[in-house]
């Protein structure tokens, strides 16, 4: 404790409490989140080792899944060691610039993320609406050009925030009640006027995910609309069919962000915050390796798991 209270006070530092009220349940607490975090990197790592080393993979739908693979790497990544030394160490001293740091990468790489599902929208969309142009409108090349831009996006997005918070004089009191460096957490350690970073915070979130939802509903739209106009049944499955991971995806990955805008209790808030990262992160890869034919038979090559039967994912 002695430590705790000289450090509280150093004005390189802030304290990260974990998840306040529950700090003797810490430890139980560090058994799922680690477990978790384990299977979410074995199953993405299992997948970019697949696609890299079976070259009938590496195609776009499947260059796509890796850079979903490594989003997912990075958002767990750049919370749960930290977490993990929280909950089982107690060392809650982090530096301002690794603070910063960490919120950015976080933010930065969450961005990314949902620009992948975008690119996977739009690729279904090619593949349902356009199949006989897929070939020559969905290449490699061009997903690594998205890939590029999507980088780019967040780089320029996210980059004020950290920029705009070390301009800040913060207080005395430097404990944030948290496990990770999240922007508002920090902006309220600020003894300055932090309505510019709210705003920025609040435009960025509504016009990203606002635009990006948008995107994935019209290509969704346009999907429907194309499968609609099908008069096979067994054409309505198998179209849909390929269209089933990327709608789990989103489901995990968009929704549960709601919870951050609810009245709910802070400790249910924070747990629910690393969930947020952690679950997808770990469904991701095994709901691929299900519903994509190709990619479950080169993963059971490797990997000798029986994944069982489940519906080819692909043009």
């Amino acid at each position: 404790m002695a430590g705790f209270n000289l450090t509280s006070s150093d004005p390189s530092t802030f304290i990260l409490m974990g998840i306040p009220g529950l700090e003797a349940a810490h430890v139980w607490i560090s058994i799922p989140f680690s477990m978790f975090y384990i299977i979410g990197l074995l199953g993405n790592f299992t997948v970019l080792f697949v696609v890299g080393k079976e070259e009938t993979l590496h195609k776009p739908m499947y260059l796509l899944l890796c850079m979903l693979a490594l989003t997912d790497i990075s958002t767990s990544t750049s919370i749960m060691p930290k977490a993990l030394f929280i909950f089982l160490f107690d060392l809650k001293i982090i530096t301002v610039g690794g603070c910063l740091t960490q919120m950015f990468f976080l933010h930065a790489v969450s961005i990314m993320h949902s620009a992948v599902l975008v690119a996977m929208a739009f690729d279904r969309y090619v593949a349902i609406c356009n199949p006989l142009r897929y070939a020559t409108i969905i290449t490699n090349v061009r997903i690594a050009k998205l890939g590029l831009v999507s980088l780019i996006r967040a780089v320029l997005l996210i980059l004020p925030m950290p920029l705009l918070l070390s301009r800040l004089p913060f207080c005395a009191n430097h404990i944030i009640p948290h496990t990770y460096c999240e922007h508002i957490a920090v902006a309220k350690m600020s003894c300055g006027d932090i309505t510019v970073n709210r705003m920025y915070g609040l435009v960025l979130a509504f016009v990203v995910i606002g635009l990006d939802l948008t995107l994935i509903a019209l290509s969704y739209g346009l999907i429907i609309r194309a499968v609609l106009r099908i008069s096979s049944k067994e054409a309505h499955q198998k179209a849909l069919n390929t269209c089933t991971a990327h709608i789990c995806v989103i489901l995990m990955s968009y929704p549960p962000g709601l919870f951050s805008t609810l009245g709910i209790a802070p400790h249910v808030h924070i747990i629910l915050a690393n969930l947020y990262f952690l679950v997808p992160t770990m469904l991701n890869p095994i709901i691929y390796g299900v519903k994509t034919k190709e990619l479950r038979d080169k993963m059971g090559k490797y990997t000798s798991w029986p994944l069982g039967k489940g519906s080819r994912v692909g043009p």
